[in-house]
C-alpha cells in the first residue's frame, strides 16, 4: 500500500465545505491539488519546461479546461462516446482561467507552462471554473514555477437587492448579477459580468464585496504553501540589456517618437516598421556576426522604446497617438439595411474598427442545443462572432472559431441577452452574427452597437437598445491616465481593458483584464463613470438612427404565431406515429413546433398556411359544444349508422341510423355515403364515444328511400285475433313436444 504523504486544509465559504490537498493525485506534476466544494471536485495540476522556448517573445502559458462527462452521470454523445472538442464553456472557462495567473508571471519568462483544470465531480450547483482560478493559483503557488500569487476568485450574484457570494444555481435564477471576480490579497486582477441593468454603484459594492472573500482564499493558500509549497526554481529571464535599450533610444528616440504619433493605424504601422528595418540594418552593418546573437534583443529593445514613447505621451504629456483628447470618442457611423435579402443587417463603424450585423429569424427547430456537464438544453438566441484575417490587413488561413472569437462572441451575446424579447412574446430562435471588417481595437464593443442596430431593423421588439465601449488605462507608479475608447495599440501597450455594456438604465455585461499585478477602487470608479458617459453618447447614436425597432417583420422573415395547449392534449395533436401532425403540415403547408410545456409555435412564409394550421390544432384540441353544428365528412359506413369526422376532421363520432332523419330511413346508404360532406349535430357522449345527429339540421340530404311501414291501429281487427290465436297454438304444441321428450328420457 502506498505511504501517500497527503496534505489537506479545509475552509468554510458561503456556508459550503471547501477542501484543498495535495500528495495524493498527479505527484509528478510540479504542482497538484485536488479540490472539493459541496460535491464538485477538480484536479489541478501545473507543469513547466525546465528550459525556456527558444525563439519565443511572448511567454507560452497553456490553460485547459477539461470536462468529464461522467462527473455530472452522463455518458458522452456520437458515435465513438467518448469527451472529444471541448465544449464552449470549457473554452471560455479556461480563457476565464488564463486572465487572472497570466500577469502574476515575471516578465521575461520564457519556459512553456501548462495549467490542466480536470472536472471530476459536478454537483450542479458549485462553479468548477470558479474552483478552477483556486485551484490553478494553489497548484502554482506549492510547485517550484515562478509565480507572483496567490489569487483567487468567487461568484457573485444579487438577489433581492442582497450580495450573495457564490449562489446556487437556484438563486442565479433569480439573480440580476452573474459576476466572476478575481484577485490577489491586495487588489482585483479580473471581472467578468452579466447583468440585468445594475447600476455603476450595485457593480462596484458587488465587486469589492466579492473582493473581501478573495482575501480569505488567499490567506488559506498562503497557509497551505507554507505546509505544502516546494522552493521555486532559478530561471533566465528573456529580458533585453540595458545597454541595447539606452543606444537604441539615443540614436532613435526621436523618429520612434514621431512614427508612434502618425495617425492612420497602418500609415503608423508603415512608419514603424520602416523605422525597425532601419534600425537593424544600421546595428547589423556596426557589429557584424555579434548582431547576429543579440538580433532580438535588439527587436524587443525596440518594441520597449517604442512602449515607453507612446506611454509617456499619454502619461505626462496628455497625447494620444491619433490626437485624440484622454476622453474623446473615435468617429462613428451607424448604417442599417445593408444587406436585400438577411431579415436584418446593420454596419456600425467607429474610428477603424467595424462590424457587420446579421440577424436572421428561425423557428423552434432552429434553437441550438447546448450539451454539457449540465442538463441538455436549448437556446433560442444566439451570436457568432467572425474575426478574419483581412480585418487586420493580413494574410492568413480562414480556420473555425477559436478562444479569442468564442470569448469576444460570449460577451456580446450576454451584453444582448437580458434585453431581448421573452420566447411568449417573439417565439423566433434568433441568430446574429458579427463579421469584423476592419479592427482597430474593441471589436466586441461593436459587435454589440451592430447587433443592436441590426435587431431592431429586423423588427426583433427589444427592450432598450444596448452599446459598449472598451476603456483603458496608463500607469506607472502612483500616476495614471484612464482613457475613454481605446485603440489596438493602446489596449497592446496599456495595462488595463475595461469593457462595459448596458442601456441608459445600467449595465448588462462588464469584463476587465490587466497586465499589471491589480488596479485600485478609485482607478475602478473613474473607469466606470467614464464608460457610462461615452455608453450614453453612442446610445443616442443608435437612436438617431432608429428610434425603436420596427413594427413590421422582413418580407424574408418566417411568420410564426405561438400559443399554448394543455399538456395532456399534445399526444392528440401529433397523434399515432405522428400521423395527425404530418396530415396537419401536408394540409396547411406550415411547419409546427410542441413543446413538452403545451407550447405550439406554427411557421410560414404565408399566413393563411398559419390560420389554416391554427384552426385545425385548436378543433383537436377543443371539445365540442353540446348542441353546437359542425361542417363534417361521412368516414365510415355500418349497418347500424354514420361515422362522421368533424371539427376540421380531427373527430370522429357516431350518427346512429335512427338520428339520420326525422323519417324512417331502411339503409344508411339510403341517407349518405363514404365521403359526403354533412351537417351534425353534437349532442353528448357514449362511453368516451362522440354522438352526433343529422335529425332537424339544415342543409343535409333528403334520403333517396323511406321504409315502408303498416302502422298497428290501421291493420283490421279480425286479423290481429287470428294472429293471436295461431301464435298461441304454435306456443301449445311447442310445450307438449318438450313434455314428450322428457317423458322418453325417464324411460
Amino acid at each position: 500500500m502506498h505511504n501517500f504523504d497527503i496534505k489537506k486544509k479545509t475552509i468554510e465559504i458561503a456556508g459550503r465545505t471547501l477542501t484543498m490537498e495535495t500528495g495524493r493525485m498527479a505527484k509528478q506534476a510540479n504542482g497538484a491539488v485536488f479540490i472539493t466544494y459541496g460535491e464538485t471536485s477538480v484536479l489541478v495540476t501545473a507543469t513547466a519546461d525546465s528550459e525556456p522556448k527558444e525563439g519565443t517573445d511572448f511567454f507560452p502559458l497553456t490553460v485547459d479546461f477539461i470536462e468529464k462527462m461522467y462527473a455530472s452521470g452522463k455518458i458522452p454523445g456520437g458515435f465513438f462516446k467518448r469527451e472529444a472538442r471541448p465544449t464552449t464553456q470549457a473554452t471560455l472557462n479556461a480563457r476565464l482561467i488564463d486572465r487572472p495567473i497570466r500577469p502574476l508571471f515575471p516578465k521575461g519568462f520564457r519556459n512553456a507552462v501548462h495549467v490542466v483544470v480536470t472536472v471530476l465531480s459536478y454537483d450542479g450547483e458549485n462553479d468548477p471554473g470558479m474552483l478552477g482560478i483556486l485551484g490553478a493559483s494553489a497548484a502554482l503557488s506549492i510547485s517550484d514555477i515562478p509565480f507572483k500569487g496567490p489569487c483567487a476568485s468567487v461568484k457573485v450574484g444579487v438577489v433581492n437587492d442582497e450580495i450573495v457570494i457564490n449562489p446556487t444555481v437556484q438563486q442565479f435564477e433569480e439573480s440580476v448579477l452573474d459576476l466572476d471576480v478575481a484577485g490577489t490579497k491586495s487588489a482585483v486582477v479580473m471581472i467578468e459580468a452579466g447583468a440585468k441593468e445594475v447600476s455603476e454603484e450595485m457593480m462596484m459594492n458587488s465587486i469589492y464585496t466579492g473582493h473581501e472573500v478573495i482575501k480569505e482564499l488567499v490567506a488559506f493558500q498562503e497557509e497551505f504553501v507554507n505546509v505544502a509549497g516546494k522552493e521555486k526554481i532559478e530561471v533566465i529571464l528573456d529580458v533585453s540589456p540595458k545597454e541595447i535599450i539606452q543606444k537604441i533610444e539615443k540614436n532613435f528616440g526621436k523618429a520612434i517618437d514621431k512614427a508612434a504619433h502618425v495617425h492612420g493605424k497602418l500609415e503608423r504601422y508603415e512608419a514603424v516598421d520602416a523605422l525597425k528595418k532601419e534600425m537593424m540594418e544600421k546595428y547589423a552593418e556596426e557589429l557584424g556576426e555579434k548582431f547576429e546573437e543579440q538580433e532580438r534583443y535588439f527587436k524587443s529593445a525596440f518594441e520597449e522604446v517604442f512602449t515607453k514613447f507612446v506611454r509617456h505621451a499619454i502619461l505626462f504629456n496628455n497625447h494620444r497617438a491619433d490626437g485624440r483628447g484622454m476622453d474623446d470618442i473615435r468617429d462613428i457611423t451607424c448604417e442599417i439595411d445593408i444587406l436585400p435579402r438577411v431579415h436584418g443587417s446593420a454596419l456600425f463603424t467607429r474610428g477603424e474598427t467595424q462590424s457587420l450585423g446579421t440577424v436572421t429569424l428561425g423557428t423552434g427547430r432552429d434553437e441550438q442545443i447546448i450539451d454539457g456537464l449540465e442538463e441538455e438544453y436549448k437556446k433560442p438566441y444566439f451570436l457568432h462572432y467572425n474575426f478574419p484575417p483581412f480585418s487586420v490587413g493580413e494574410a492568413g488561413f480562414m480556420r473555425g472559431p477559436g478562444r479569442r472569437e468564442l470569448g469576444h462572441g460570449a460577451l456580446a451575446e450576454r451584453s444582448l441577452v437580458p434585453m431581448m424579447p421573452s420566447k411568449d412574446d417573439f417565439p423566433y430562435t434568433i441568430r446574429i452574427v458579427s463579421e469584423i471588417l476592419e479592427s482597430n481595437g474593441s471589436s466586441s464593443m461593436a459587435t454589440v452597437c451592430s447587433g443592436t442596430l441590426a435587431l431592431m431593423a429586423a423588427g426583433v421588439p427589444l427592450k432598450k437598445p444596448v452599446a459598449g465601449i472598451a476603456n483603458g488605462l496608463i500607469m506607472e507608479g502612483d500616476k495614471y491616465v484612464v482613457l475613454t475608447d481605446i485603440m489596438g495599440l493602446e489596449d497592446h501597450l496599456g495595462d488595463m481593458d475595461f469593457k462595459v455594456t448596458g442601456t441608459k438604465d445600467g449595465i448588462t455585461a462588464m469584463q476587465m483584464d490587466i497586465k499589471i499585478e491589480g488596479i485600485t477602487k478609485e482607478i475602478m470608479g473613474i473607469a466606470l463613470e467614464k464608460a457610462k458617459v461615452a455608453r450614453f453618447y453612442i446610445l443616442d447614436k443608435i437612436i438617431e438612427t432608429i428610434p425603436e425597432p420596427r413594427s413590421e417583420l422582413a418580407e424574408t422573415a418566417p411568420r410564426i404565431e405561438s400559443f399554448k395547449i394543455d399538456p395532456d392534449k399534445i399526444g392528440a395533436v401529433i397523434g399515432s406515429g405522428g400521423k395527425m401532425i404530418k396530415q396537419i403540415i401536408e394540409t396547411s403547408g406550415a411547419e409546427i413546433n410542441i413543446e413538452d410545456d403545451g407550447t405550439i409555435s406554427i411557421s410560414s412564409p404565408n399566413k393563411d398556411s398559419i390560420e389554416k394550421a391554427t384552426k385545425i390544432v385548436n378543433d383537436i384540441v377543443a371539445e365540442p359544444e353540446m348542441n353546437g353544428v359542425y361542417d363534417g365528412v361521412v368516414s365510415r359506413t355500418e349497418t347500424y349508422g354514420a361515422f362522421v369526422k368533424f371539427m376540421s376532421e380531427t373527430k370522429e363520432g357516431l350518427v346512429h341510423i335512427s338520428q339520420l332523419h326525422s323519417a324512417r330511413i331502411g339503409a344508411v346508404e339510403d341517407m349518405v355515403k363514404l365521403g359526403d360532406k354533412v351537417k351534425v349535430k353534437y349532442i353528448g357522449l357514449d362511453r368516451g364515444k362522440y354522438k352526433l345527429t343529422m335529425k332537424g339540421v339544415e342543409g343535409n340530404p333528403e334520403p333517396k328511400k323511406v321504409a315502408e311501414y303498416i302502422k298497428r291501429e290501421d291493420k283490421p281487427r279480425d286479423n290481429i285475433r287470428g294472429y293471436n290465436r295461431d301464435r298461441n297454438r304454435s306456443r301449445d304444441n311447442r310445450n307438449r313436444n318438450y313434455q314428450d321428450r322428457d317423458n322418453r328420457r325417464r324411460y
